[in-house]
Order: C-alpha cells, then sequence, then structure tokens
C-alpha cells in the first residue's frame, strides 16, 4: 500500500485513479491551461458541467437549484483533486500567477494537446500526477566539463533567477554540472511551437522572443530577459512546446538544462521547499487566519537568508525593502536614543518584523541583530510583500500602532 499526502491508496483506487480520474482531470486541466482564465475554479465548474452534459438542464433550473448543483460541482472538483493528489491544482494555479505577471505566456498549451486519444501524453501525465507508486529510475546527474569564467558566469545567472535562487548549494552545484552552454545567433529559431520538450533554458544575454499561432497568425506575445527561464512547461507537463522562441536581433547566450537533471532537482527540490514552508507557515501567528491557497503563494515566493550571531540584519534609519518572519534562531531589536542603545524587542522562531517601514514607507525603527549562533529568516521584498498580504493590511496595521 502506498500513502499520498497522507492518504493510503489500495489497488483498486490506483486503477480507480489511472482508469478514469486520471483521463478526466488531465482533459480539464489541459483545458485550463490552454486558457489560462483569471478565475480557474469557475472555469472548471463551466468544463465539468459541459462535459457531463448538464448544460440544457441547467437552463431549466431555478436559481436555488442552479446554486445548489454548483456547490456539489465544486466539491466534487475538490474532492477529485485532493484524491489524485494537488499536484495539477498547484502547478495550474503557479500557471495562473505566471500569466498576472506574463512571465510564462510563451508556454501557454497548444490546441492539439487536447485530443482524448493522446495516450502517451495521459500516461506521462499519471506518472508524474500519480507516481507515488511508480517506481523512478536511478538518476545519475550529467557532467559537462566547463571552464572558470564559465562556473562563475552561470553561477552568477543562477543565483538571479527565481527557478533557481532557492536551491541549496548542493543542489546548485549538481546544476552547475550538468547545464550546458548554448550560443544562438540574431533570429535564429531556439523552440518551435508543437516539438517535443526535453530542455529548458536560462538566458544569460539577449532578449529572445516568444512567438504562438494565434487566429492563423504568428504573433509575439512575450520578449525574454536576463534571468528568464523558458521551455520549463513543456518538462513539467510532458507536452508538446507550446511556442516557438527566437534569438531575437542580437546573440543569445543560453544554458540549457536537460528533462532528468530538472525532475529531478529543481522540480522535486521547489515541491519539497513548498511543503516544507507551507507548513511551517501555519504555525505563524500572523498567517492563521488566512486560507490554504493564500499561505501556499506566499510559500512559493518566500526566500531563506542565512545569518551568524551578532550579524545586523536590519539597521536603524536605513531604507525598508523586505519583511522577515523568523524560521529559526533568535534576534533582537534595539533603538539609539541619545547615543544608549536600548533593547526594544526579541524575536524568536514564528515571529515577523520589518512590515513597519513597508507599511509606512519609511526608515527603518530599529536594528535588528542575530543573537544565536545561527539564525535563519525567510523573506519578502516590497512588491510580494503589498501583494501577498493585502488580505492582512489591517492586522498589519493594528500591530504597528500597538508598537507606537
Amino acid at each position: 500500500m502506498s500513502v499520498v499526502d497522507g492518504l493510503s491508496f489500495t489497488p483498486d483506487k490506483k486503477k480507480y485513479i489511472l482508469d478514469v480520474l486520471d483521463p478526466v482531470l488531465e482533459e480539464m486541466v489541459a483545458d485550463v491551461l490552454s486558457n489560462m482564465p483569471s478565475k480557474p475554479v469557475d472555469h472548471m465548474l463551466e468544463w465539468l458541467r459541459q462535459r457531463g452534459g448538464l448544460v440544457a438542464r441547467r437552463e431549466s433550473m431555478s436559481l436555488s437549484a442552479k446554486n445548489a448543483e454548483l456547490k456539489r460541482a465544486l466539491e466534487q472538483t475538490k474532492e477529485s483533486v485532493k484524491e489524485g493528489g494537488m499536484m495539477i491544482l498547484k502547478e495550474e494555479e503557479k500557471e495562473e500567477e505566471s500569466e498576472e505577471e506574463e512571465d510564462e505566456e510563451m508556454d501557454e498549451l497548444p490546441e492539439h494537446m487536447l485530443r482524448k486519444d493522446n495516450n502517451k501524453a495521459r500516461a506521462s501525465v499519471s506518472a508524474e500526477a500519480y507516481g507515488a507508486w511508480n517506481v523512478k529510475k536511478e538518476f545519475v546527474p550529467p557532467v559537462i566539463a566547463k571552464t572558470d569564467e564559465q562556473k562563475a558566469r552561470l553561477e552568477g545567472v543562477l543565483k538571479n533567477s527565481f527557478m533557481f535562487s532557492s536551491l541549496s548549494p548542493k543542489d546548485l552545484d549538481v546544476i552547475l554540472l550538468a547545464t550546458q552552454e548554448a550560443v544562438f545567433e540574431p533570429g535564429e529559431t531556439i523552440l518551435k511551437e508543437g516539438d517535443d520538450g526535453d530542455c529548458l533554458f536560462v538566458i544569460e544575454s539577449g532578449s529572445p522572443i516568444c512567438k504562438k499561432m494565434i487566429d492563423g497568425e504568428n504573433k509575439v506575445v512575450k520578449t525574454c530577459t536576463v534571468g528568464d527561464v523558458f521551455g520549463e512547461l513543456a518538462l513539467l507537463y510532458n507536452a508538446p512546446r507550446a511556442a516557438t522562441v527566437e534569438a531575437g536581433d542580437a546573440k543569445c547566450i543560453t544554458w540549457k538544462l536537460d528533462r532528468d537533471t530538472f525532475n529531478a532537482i529543481v522540480k522535486d527540490a521547489s515541491q519539497a521547499r513548498l511543503a516544507k514552508y507551507d507548513e511551517f507557515l501555519k504555525c505563524v501567528t500572523l498567517l492563521s487566519s488566512i486560507g490554504n491557497y493564500e499561505r501556499t503563494k506566499i510559500a512559493e515566493v518566500l526566500k531563506s537568508e542565512t545569518f551568524k550571531q551578532n550579524d545586523v540584519i536590519v539597521k536603524q534609519n536605513d531604507p525598508g525593502d523586505k519583511f522577515y518572519i523568523v524560521e529559526e534562531g533568535a534576534l533582537k531589536a534595539t533603538k539609539e536614543q541619545d547615543g544608549v542603545e536600548i533593547t526594544v524587542m526579541e524575536y524568536k522562531t514564528g515571529d515577523y518584523f520589518g512590515e513597519l517601514a513597508l507599511l509606512k514607507n519609511q526608515p527603518r525603527a530599529a536594528s535588528v541583530t542575530a543573537v544565536s549562533a545561527s539564525v535563519t529568516v525567510l523573506t519578502l521584498d516590497r512588491k510580494t510583500f503589498n501583494k501577498m498580504l493585502g488580505p492582512l493590511q489591517d492586522l498589519l496595521n493594528e500591530k504597528s500602532a500597538a508598537y507606537a
């Protein structure tokens, strides 16, 4: 018997997921990713109604009956996603956020992925989404020789890329060895829409443009910049390339990473990191009142920083650009008044600080220093803080008034 997300799967349940649930979920997720709606739950409900032949019946239903039907469909959708594993929903949610920031437009899934007879794609989705009982092959990361100059350049690119910035030093070393430099001349095609995807690219220099066939016309949907990653969705969903990417007007230097290394290091590490932070945030008092979805979105964008004893994390009167949550260790906040340093606050695991400067757009009101031998904090930058913690604005303002 296997266990996934705390659920026990008997052989008959596995068979039911693979034979009955998986095909439905695959079609629904593909449809959502193809349309990338602003309200994905509403879109999924409408899709389920149409697939189940409920459209005609819905026309004759009273308002109260429609509401009841909507609630039942929503519960069925939630239960289906929970039964099969939350991975598909989380990946779709990541796509929704990427749509808002226009970071992933070139990898929108094409219509030919929606074919119901695509058994090969279905098996792939099933293997990755419900793969707890699918034995993974032994992974041996490739080692591609590089000069010291290449290593230094690549490390700088990866540390500035959101997808790779949260990797542990050990995992980052594996990526450094596994990637291969790929240089493209102006106008050269890097990826072609509809081709199989077996690698992703990280941009070191240049501005590749992404094109999609829309209404019979090849339209530019995005221009990439240094540090951007493209091609990863084809790896996440075992899908054909959903857009054509060209090198643009200047030479483009990229670093290519293969599918197996991405899955073993980046994808698995990201999922483990997300689960760890999501569990930790449940214990943070500030976030105890928010829902699972909001908490997961915050967990996805947290960055970890480590300090040694006596390191100054925040300095009084400096501009404020980060919000901090203490993951591990002890800290103290001090103020200098009339030449005397006064301790005004002590922090431990689960506490937070730095919100005043962001809420009020003012300099830091105090200095924060590491007290224990090692301190780990999770951070949000100003833009992400304002976006993610909007629902907690009133609570944060109340706390700031208490400080005063």
